[in-house]
Protein backbone atom coordinates (compact mmCIF):
# COMPACT_ATOMS: atom_id res chain seq x y z
CA UNK A 1 0.00 0.00 0.00
CA UNK A 2 1.26 3.48 -0.86
CA UNK A 3 1.11 6.14 1.83
CA UNK A 4 1.56 9.86 1.42
CA UNK A 5 5.15 10.99 1.03
CA UNK A 6 6.91 12.23 4.14
CA UNK A 7 5.83 15.79 4.94
CA UNK A 8 8.25 18.13 6.70
CA UNK A 9 7.78 21.76 7.67
CA UNK A 10 10.71 23.38 9.44
CA UNK A 11 10.14 25.32 12.63
CA UNK A 12 9.93 29.11 12.46
CA UNK A 13 9.22 31.90 14.93
CA UNK A 14 5.50 31.62 14.10
CA UNK A 15 4.97 28.00 13.09
CA UNK A 16 5.67 24.58 14.60
CA UNK A 17 8.07 21.92 13.41
CA UNK A 18 6.07 19.28 11.59
CA UNK A 19 7.20 15.82 10.52
CA UNK A 20 4.56 13.47 9.16
CA UNK A 21 5.53 9.97 8.07
CA UNK A 22 4.06 6.48 8.34
CA UNK A 23 3.96 5.55 12.01
CA UNK A 24 4.73 9.04 13.34
CA UNK A 25 3.05 12.45 13.35
CA UNK A 26 5.18 15.08 15.10
CA UNK A 27 4.04 18.68 15.68
CA UNK A 28 5.92 20.82 18.20
CA UNK A 29 6.68 24.50 18.59
CA UNK A 30 4.82 27.79 18.51
CA UNK A 31 1.69 28.02 16.39
CA UNK A 32 0.70 31.56 15.48
CA UNK A 33 0.72 31.47 11.66
CA UNK A 34 -0.58 34.54 9.85
CA UNK A 35 -3.15 32.40 8.06
CA UNK A 36 -3.83 29.17 9.99
CA UNK A 37 -6.00 27.79 7.17
CA UNK A 38 -3.21 28.09 4.62
CA UNK A 39 -0.76 26.58 7.09
CA UNK A 40 -2.84 23.65 8.38
CA UNK A 41 -4.86 22.71 5.26
CA UNK A 42 -1.98 20.75 3.63
CA UNK A 43 -1.35 19.03 6.95
CA UNK A 44 -5.01 18.05 7.22
CA UNK A 45 -5.02 16.74 3.63
CA UNK A 46 -1.94 14.60 4.33
CA UNK A 47 -3.49 13.20 7.51
CA UNK A 48 -6.84 12.51 5.83
CA UNK A 49 -5.08 10.49 3.14
CA UNK A 50 -2.89 8.76 5.72
CA UNK A 51 -5.71 7.71 8.05
CA UNK A 52 -7.64 6.21 5.16
CA UNK A 53 -4.70 4.09 3.97
CA UNK A 54 -2.40 3.30 6.89
CA UNK A 55 -3.00 0.35 9.17
CA UNK A 56 -0.62 -0.08 12.06
CA UNK A 57 0.39 1.84 15.13
CA UNK A 58 0.96 5.57 14.90
CA UNK A 59 2.64 7.81 17.46
CA UNK A 60 1.19 11.31 17.50
CA UNK A 61 3.50 13.73 19.29
CA UNK A 62 2.18 17.20 20.08
CA UNK A 63 3.70 20.02 22.09
CA UNK A 64 3.26 23.75 21.89
CA UNK A 65 5.18 26.57 23.48
CA UNK A 66 2.16 28.67 22.50
CA UNK A 67 -0.82 28.02 20.24
CA UNK A 68 -3.44 30.58 19.24
CA UNK A 69 -7.15 29.84 19.12
CA UNK A 70 -7.34 29.49 15.33
CA UNK A 71 -4.48 26.97 15.30
CA UNK A 72 -6.05 25.05 18.17
CA UNK A 73 -9.26 24.71 16.16
CA UNK A 74 -7.26 23.12 13.34
CA UNK A 75 -5.49 20.71 15.70
CA UNK A 76 -8.83 19.75 17.23
CA UNK A 77 -10.41 19.24 13.80
CA UNK A 78 -7.52 17.03 12.69
CA UNK A 79 -7.62 14.92 15.87
CA UNK A 80 -11.40 14.58 15.64
CA UNK A 81 -11.11 13.44 12.04
CA UNK A 82 -8.53 10.82 13.03
CA UNK A 83 -10.77 9.61 15.86
CA UNK A 84 -13.61 8.98 13.42
CA UNK A 85 -11.56 6.31 11.61
CA UNK A 86 -12.00 3.59 14.22
CA UNK A 87 -9.23 1.28 12.99
CA UNK A 88 -6.79 4.17 13.00
CA UNK A 89 -7.87 5.61 16.35
CA UNK A 90 -7.57 2.23 18.05
CA UNK A 91 -3.88 1.89 17.08
CA UNK A 92 -2.85 5.53 17.60
CA UNK A 93 -1.20 6.92 20.72
CA UNK A 94 -1.10 10.64 21.40
CA UNK A 95 1.52 12.28 23.60
CA UNK A 96 0.92 15.89 24.63
CA UNK A 97 3.96 17.78 25.95
CA UNK A 98 3.52 20.97 27.94
CA UNK A 99 5.85 23.21 29.91
CA UNK A 100 5.98 23.03 33.68
CA UNK A 101 3.68 25.67 35.16
CA UNK A 102 1.85 26.35 31.88
CA UNK A 103 -1.70 25.70 33.02
CA UNK A 104 -3.19 26.83 29.69
CA UNK A 105 -1.28 24.16 27.73
CA UNK A 106 -2.07 21.57 30.38
CA UNK A 107 -5.77 22.45 30.19
CA UNK A 108 -5.73 22.25 26.38
CA UNK A 109 -4.22 18.79 26.67
CA UNK A 110 -6.94 17.73 29.10
CA UNK A 111 -9.64 19.05 26.78
CA UNK A 112 -8.18 17.19 23.80
CA UNK A 113 -7.80 14.04 25.88
CA UNK A 114 -11.52 14.14 26.67
CA UNK A 115 -12.42 14.46 22.98
CA UNK A 116 -10.42 11.62 21.41
CA UNK A 117 -10.67 7.86 21.68
CA UNK A 118 -6.97 7.10 21.24
CA UNK A 119 -4.60 6.51 24.14
CA UNK A 120 -3.58 9.99 25.32
CA UNK A 121 -0.59 10.69 27.57
CA UNK A 122 0.39 14.07 28.98
CA UNK A 123 4.01 14.83 29.83
CA UNK A 124 5.13 17.90 31.74
CA UNK A 125 8.62 19.11 30.79
CA UNK A 126 10.86 21.75 32.28
CA UNK A 127 11.01 23.87 29.13
CA UNK A 128 9.54 23.85 25.63
CA UNK A 129 12.24 24.84 23.14
CA UNK A 130 13.92 23.48 20.02
CA UNK A 131 16.35 21.44 22.12
CA UNK A 132 13.39 19.74 23.79
CA UNK A 133 11.71 19.10 20.44
CA UNK A 134 14.88 17.49 19.09
CA UNK A 135 15.21 15.35 22.23
CA UNK A 136 11.60 14.17 21.97
CA UNK A 137 11.98 13.43 18.27
CA UNK A 138 15.17 11.41 18.81
CA UNK A 139 13.58 9.41 21.63
CA UNK A 140 10.49 8.58 19.56
CA UNK A 141 12.30 7.03 16.59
Amino acid sequence: MVYPEKYIKEISKRTPWIILEPGKLFIMGRSIPENPGDFYRPLQAWITDYTQKYRGSTKIILGFEYINTASMKWIYTILREMSQVKEFARDATITWYYEEGDEDMKDLGLILKSLVVSTFTMIEVEEMDKGRYEMVLAARK
